[in-house]
């Protein structure tokens, strides 16, 4: 369940074509935001389990607070609630621009409808796609547990790491002469590793999670390849119903043997 607690730091990802030297800066951003969250974690749990027994926190989804009331400081408690809701506020802001990037790029490479892909005339915005994402969030979080929010989204995001670590192993077997960006080191042991830690992960949470789980991967095949698998421009681009310049632009981006373009 602690993996809930790290997930973020790959939204950095989806922000690729917005910074100007992502081959440098987007490594960094990564790395670094793990390592500064993995040493304020660290830090701020040695110090709750120094002021109160770590089995009394099983009853309380406010560790510090909690913390803060067991050893007499009532007045910070409310407080450190207050600064709670701000930090979710911002990474609630944070995952809903990377989502509503990923149904934008989606669109625009024709694997969703064209309203997931519209920018707004004045803001140069995925506008759509930010309102709804914002709103589908803001239902989930209102009116469901977040203990199911949170194992939901845990296996979500596993196995989407588990894809993208299948996909490194594929694309450099069939394609290692393509000009990369970003390279994978020590390929294919760094993706075997991540594929078998992120698998170990998933058989660990519930039963019920995994088989909401499969529900909701089967909705998302049935999208794919209902509309996503002939919509999409590399399909389009192999059964020639493209011109010749969205041809050209599509060999430009190394998507011309039928692999994907690395946005």
């Amino acid at each position: 369940m602690i993996f809930f607690a790290y997930i973020g730091f790959d939204a950095v990802s989806t922000a690729a074509e917005e910074v100007k030297n992502p081959q440098k800066d987007l490594p960094r951003g990564i790395i670094l935001s793990l390592i500064i969250c993995t040493v304020l974690y660290i830090a701020v749990s040695a110090v709750l389990t120094g002021m109160v027994p770590y089995l009394e926190f099983k009853t309380t989804a406010a560790p510090v607070a909690f913390a803060r009331q067991a050893v007499g400081y009532h007045w910070g408690a409310a407080a450190i609630s207050v600064g709670a809701i701000c930090g979710l506020t911002s990474v609630l802001l944070v995952m809903s621009f990377g989502q509503s990037y990923v149904l934008f790029v989606m669109s625009r490479d024709g694997l969703l409808p064209k309203f997931f892909g519209h920018v707004h005339p004045k803001y140069k915005t995925p506008a759509r796609s930010s309102m709804l994402v914002c709103v589908v969030t803001a239902i989930t979080a209102g009116f469901l547990p977040i203990n199911i929010v949170a194992e939901m989204t845990n296996i979500g995001t596993l196995c989407a790491f588990i894809i993208v670590s299948a996909a490194v192993i594929v694309l450099r077997k069939k394609n290692p002469n393509q000009v990369r960006a970003f390279k994978c080191p020590l390929v294919p042991l760094v993706p075997l590793l991540a594929i078998a830690f992120c698998g170990v992960l998933i058989y660990m949470l519930p039963l019920v999670t995994q088989i909401r789980f499969v529900v909701w991967l089967l909705l998302g095949l049935a999208i794919y390849f209902g509309y996503g698998y002939n919509h999409s421009i590399i399909s389009r681009a192999r059964r020639g119903q493209l011109g010749a310049a969205p041809a050209a632009a599509l060999a430009e981006q190394g998507v011309h043997e039928g692999h994907p373009a690395n946005h």
